[in-house]
């Protein structure tokens, strides 16, 4: 198969599909910032940026279906992960400013946690053979569990963190109001988590009809999640 060859399946999966999800999440952030500049913003509307910018750089390496790009599409493959699950450390430091304040969680900070948990998950493309992506693969990726251990570990570990401030922060509210919301924003981070999870496994099963089952589905969850969160605190958190 050449340059520019895709059969229809994933061009529809790439460009229609995960393509509005891009846009669903920049429409998001552009609403949270549209609310106000205040770090808070910034940081909420970041989460939803890094995942756009991983799923448009998926646009740039899908069509590459050529031996000679194999390295390119390994190394942009490997930046359409990065982005995607840096939303976590964005996502703790936003749950982290609310339950501290802005003068404990300072900028200084916010930036070695994001600074921090990106090196971490940088180490993946040190794993030997952690993702093949090639004419063999159908040019689609293909995970081993080594790699898909240490990757699922960076995230779970992103998450528990940032549910656990974040379950802490729904604990201390006392106005049923303020709880409903904050349940809105609990359920994002799950489905969130959730997305992650299927997605790595599928990734590493490489099994057809599960990739097949799980796009259905992952589809549904990465548009839900991150609405539930925008629901639970974006609409509030400029006012």
């Amino acid at each position: 198969m050449g340059l520019y060859q895709m059969d229809l399946t994933r061009f529809l999966q790439v460009y229609v599909a995960q393509g509005s999800v891009a846009i669903f999440f920049l429409i998001l952030a552009y609403l949270i910032l549209k609310r106000g500049k205040q770090r808070l913003n910034v940081i909420l509307s970041g989460s939803y940026i890094t995942i756009a910018v991983g799923l448009f750089i998926n646009f740039i390496y899908a069509p590459m279906q050529h031996p000679q790009l194999e390295l390119i599409v390994l190394i942009l493959y490997y930046l359409t992960i990065f982005f995607i699950f840096l939303y976590t450390a964005f996502l703790l430091c936003f749950v982290l400013i609310l339950l501290k304040s802005e003068k404990i969680i300072t900028t200084s900070k916010q930036i070695i946690i994001i600074l921090v948990y990106a090196v971490i998950l940088s180490c993946m493309v040190f794993i030997p053979k952690g993702v093949v992506i090639n004419a063999s693969t159908e040019w689609k990726p293909v995970w081993s569990w080594f790699y898909f251990s240490y990757v699922i570990a960076v995230v779970t570990i992103g998450f528990l963190t940032s549910f656990y401030f974040a379950f802490k922060i729904y604990k201390l509210f006392e106005d049923e109001l303020l709880q409903k919301k904050w349940r809105y924003f609990l359920i994002g981070l799950i489905g969130l988590y959730i997305f992650a999870t299927g997605t790595l496994l599928s990734n590493t099963l490489n099994i057809q009809a599960i990739r097949n089952i799980w796009s259905i589905i992952s589809f549904a969850l990465v548009i839900i999640s991150p609405y539930s969160i925008y629901k639970g605190v974006g609409k509030q958190i400029g006012d």
